[in-house]
C-alpha cells in the first residue's frame, strides 16, 4: 500500500470526448452526448452533492477519477486491494450527504480469491481545501461480507433521504441462488441494507437504525431493508419523492425494476420477475411476494441496469420519467410513473449497441450513461 497521500493535481489529464460520437434517440428529439472517453472498464459515475459540479467516475479495476472543467484527476486508487474481473471489482460509491464538511465517502469492491472472496465496504475521507486529496492507507472497514461464488455481488451504495447508506447484494452468485440466500433472513445475500455509518454499535462502524423492518426479529440480519432479490446492481432514490427503485438481473426469463419498500420480499428464487422462477417452483403464489412495477422478457433485453428517475432541466420533456438501461443490447427506455410511482407505460429511448455498465446524476440531476467500453455520455436535447 502507499505511504503517502495521493497527490492528485500531479495526475490529470485532458477529459477528451472526441472519439466518440453522438448518440441519438429513437424519436430524434435527445442525444447521449460522449463527455469522457478512454476509460478502463467503467462502471459507474456519480457527482457528490455539495454543488461543485465535479463528476466522479469509477472504474472497475480499483480507481476513481474525478472530472472537473474539462479535467480528469485521479482521485483514489486502491487497484492494490481488489479482486477485478467479470462482475468484481470496483462497483460503488457513495458520498456522504455532509462530504463538503466531512469529506466522507464510501465504496464497495470485492477482494481475495475464490473460495475467499469477500466485499468490502470502506469509508475514506477527502482532506484539504478542494476535498481531493485522499490517502489510500487510511481506510476504515465498514463490512466485510464472504461471496461464496465469484458473480453476483451487487455493488450498488447509496444514501437515502433519511441520511442512512443502502447497500446492494446480490444472491451470491453461481446460477437460481444453490444456497437459498434470498429468501434466508439469516444471511446479507440477496438483500438492500440500511445502516447508519455516522453512529457506531456493538463493535461494528455503523449502528442499525431501530426502524429496520427485522432488527426484533432474533433470526434476521437487522441491517436488511428488503430481501428476495438475485442481483441488484443498481439502484437509486428518486431526488424529489425519495422512492427506492432498483433494477434486479434475472436468471434466464426476466429482468425487472422494483420499487423497493421497507421489509419487501421480492421472490427470488421463487420468483423471477413477474413469473415463477422456471425449475424452481412452477406453481407458485405470486401473491405472496411484493411485485415488479415493471418486467420484460429475453427478447428485449438480458441483464438489466437500473436507472434514475430523471430530475435534470436539459431534457424537460423527460421529467419525472424513470430512465434505465440494459446491458445485453445497450437499450433505454423512459418509463412513465404513476401517482404511486408504479409503472404506467415504457417507451424505447435509444437503441445504443452497446453494453451498458450503468446511469448516474450529477450534483444538477442531470443524468449520464456509461459504456463498460470505456466513455461516459451525458443526456441532452437534441438541438
Amino acid at each position: 500500500m502507499r505511504a503517502l497521500p495521493l497527490l492528485l493535481a500531479l495526475l490529470s489529464w485532458p477529459a477528451m470526448a472526441q472519439a466518440a460520437a453522438a448518440i441519438i434517440s429513437t424519436d430524434g428529439h435527445y442525444a447521449l452526448q460522449p463527455v469522457v472517453t478512454g476509460l478502463k472498464s467503467p462502471d459507474y459515475v456519480t457527482g457528490t452533492g455539495d454543488g461543485s459540479g465535479r463528476l466522479f467516475i469509477v472504474e472497475q479495476g480499483g480507481r476513481i477519477l474525478a472530472r472537473q472543467n474539462g479535467r480528469l484527476q485521479v482521485f483514489l486508487d486502491i487497484r492494490d486491494r481488489i479482486e477485478s474481473g467479470g462482475e468484481k471489482g470496483l462497483l460503488g460509491l457513495a458520498f456522504d450527504p455532509h462530504f463538503k464538511d466531512n469529506g466522507r465517502f464510501y465504496v464497495d469492491y470485492t477482494s481475495g480469491v475464490f473460495l475467499s472472496l469477500e466485499s468490502v465496504i470502506s469509508g475514506f475521507r477527502a482532506i484539504g481545501k478542494s476535498l481531493m486529496v485522499v490517502d489510500a492507507n487510511d481506510e476504515t472497514l465498514i463490512m466485510r461480507i464472504p461471496q461464496p461464488f465469484t458473480n453476483h455481488n451487487g455493488g450498488q451504495l447509496a444514501f437515502g433521504p433519511d441520511g442512512m447508506l443502502y447497500i446492494g447484494f446480490g444472491d451470491g452468485g453461481l446460477a437460481y441462488d444453490p444456497l437459498g440466500s434470498g429468501q434466508d433472513l439469516g444471511s446479507v445475500l440477496g438483500k438492500i441494507l440500511r445502516i447508519d455509518v455516522h453512529h457506531r454499535q456493538y463493535g461494528r462502524q455503523y449502528a442499525i437504525p431501530a426502524d429496520n423492518p427485522f432488527v426484533a426479529n432474533a433470526d434476521a440480519r437487522g441491517e436488511i431493508w428488503a430481501y428476495g432479490l438475485r442481483n441488484p446492481w443498481r439502484f437509486s432514490f428518486d431526488a424529489t419523492t425519495g422512492r427506492l427503485y432498483a433494477g434486479d438481473v434475472g436468471q434466464d426469463s426476466r429482468e425487472e425494476i422494483d420499487l423497493i419498500q421497507r421489509g419487501g420480499n421480492y421472490g427470488w428464487n421463487i420468483m423471477e420477475g413477474d413469473i415463477c422462477t422456471p425449475h424452481i417452483q412452477a406453481d407458485c403464489d405470486p401473491r405472496a411476494y411484493a411485485p415488479p412495477i415493471l418486467a420484460y422478457g429475453r427478447s428485449e433485453g438480458q441483464a438489466v441496469i437500473g436507472g434514475y428517475v430523471y430530475r435534470g432541466k436539459a431534457a424537460p420533456q423527460l421529467a419525472g420519467r424513470y430512465i434505465f438501461g440494459d446491458y445485453g443490447n445497450g437499450r433505454i427506455w423512459a418509463v412513465r410513473l404513476a401517482p404511486d410511482g408504479t409503472a404506467a407505460g415504457r417507451t424505447l429511448l435509444f437503441d445504443t449497441g452497446m453494453h451498458i455498465s450503468s446511469l448516474g446524476v450529477d450534483d444538477d440531476q442531470e443524468l449520464y450513461v456509461v459504456d463498460i467500453a470505456g466513455t461516459v455520455y451525458r443526456l441532452t436535447a437534441n438541438r
